[in-house]
């Protein structure tokens, strides 16, 4: 995937994919791109990713609470739009989750490597210095990944939802499936909701850690 928030030379990093990960650093840091640069870039777009995944998610209940309506003469219709809504969920749940481990990645190799530099100083109070900014950035990413691994994890129960009632109306093609999905939209509305609130307070921990970082 191309970083949505870099510059347009950053699509080189696409041809170092198959090259091994020291390379593709050096040869990115070349070009003036560094660890730094990259990370604060992965963090944009699990941020961005994870407002994807929102406006998917509210659209999929909208459209449930819309199919809860439908007459029986319209059930197969409704199944076939229920089912593409949970499909589209889905993948925006697996891009939230891609993009949150490409920032895991380059965080790893980017406090390897500040770490393993440290040693480098000859003058003392640098050294401190780097290593409580080392710390303090250590921190605050780990704050900022704890929220949006929870945003993560909170997609999967309300996916799980759809996904069972999906199913159901597939092999419940009647009135009665739709009457009994009736019973489970508020509690799907709920998870939605407590969901978009999750994934608000990891976006918002994300552009924090963007703007320290920059």
């Amino acid at each position: 995937m191309i970083n949505r928030s870099l510059p347009a030379i950053f699509t080189v990093s696409l041809f170092l994919l198959s090259s091994c990960t020291t390379v593709k650093y050096n040869t990115l840091e070349k070009i003036g791109i560094h660890k730094r640069d990259l990370l604060v870039a992965n963090v944009k777009d699990a941020r961005d990713a994870q407002k994807d995944a929102q406006e998917q998610f509210k659209d999929a209940l909208e459209r449930f609470g819309s199919v809860v309506e439908i007459e029986e003469t319209g059930l197969k219709k409704a199944y076939n739009r229920l089912s593409d809504e949970y499909d589209d969920s889905k993948d925006a749940a697996e891009e939230v989750s891609d993009e949150i481990d490409d920032v895991q990645e380059v965080a790893e190799d980017l406090f390897k490597e500040w770490n393993s530099e440290i040693d480098e100083y000859t003058d003392a109070n640098l050294k401190r210095s780097s290593q409580q900014q080392l710390r303090d950035t250590q921190s605050r990413y780990k704050d900022m990944l704890t929220t949006m691994e929870a945003a993560e994890r909170s997609m999967q129960p309300v996916l799980d939802t759809f996904k069972n009632n999906v199913l159901f109306l597939k092999h419940n093609l009647n009135a009665q499936a739709v009457g009994s999905l009736k019973g489970t939209f508020t509690n799907l509305e709920s998870d939605i909701d407590r969901l978009i609130e999750q994934m608000n307070r990891s976006i918002e921990r994300s552009n924090q850690f963007i703007a320290e970082m920059q």
